[in-house]
């Protein structure tokens, strides 16, 4: 069954993402367990563009590949939960990413343009799921990703041993 818009609020209950590191504005499309579609408005206000001085040519505003990235696998994982959603990373399952393969870079985004996610569901097994699609802008590809892994983890198995931090600087 195809289910209609969603914005950010509906996104914000299925994915911990929050803030600047949320990267999806909109839900097209979905179809639960198949496919779906996802934007992502690229705003001159970003962090990213933070450093440009005035000086800056127009290819200095190319919005990162990195952020193209985050921002369809953040698609990606909200087609992987979006029946059993989760937007606290201290409780319950979460969503870690342990793959992505076969990544191609096409067109580069700009502020004003809108990147469209295309997700599909490629297989998904017990609480693993492969995920392939693109990204455009316009009819213009920017983004082409063959398989992305997610898998979801209890985050109880995440803590670490007891008298050992999760992370050390």
């Amino acid at each position: 069954m195809t289910r209609g818009e969603y914005g950010v609020s509906r996104i914000k209950n299925t994915i911990p993402h929050r803030g600047a590191l949320l990267l999806v504005d909109r839900v097209r499309r979905v179809v639960p367990g198949q496919s779906l579609t996802a934007v992502k408005a690229v705003s001159g206000n970003e962090p990213c563009y933070a450093p440009l001085g005035q000086d800056a040519a127009p290819a200095d505003y190319a919005y990162p590949t990195s952020l193209v990235v985050e921002s369809w696998a953040q698609s990606a994982v909200l087609l992987s939960v979006w029946e059993a959603p989760n937007p606290d990373v201290l409780a319950g399952k979460v969503e870690l990413a342990g793959s992505i393969n076969e990544v191609a870079f096409g067109a580069r985004a700009y502020p004003g343009d809108v990147l469209e996610h295309r997700v599909r569901m490629v297989k998904a097994v017990d609480e693993t799921a492969i995920l392939a699609g693109e990204t455009y802008v316009g009819s213009r590809e920017v983004l082409r990703i063959g398989a992305f892994v997610v898998a979801l983890r209890d985050v109880t198995e995440l803590a670490p041993a007891p008298g050992r931090a999760l992370l050390t600087v």
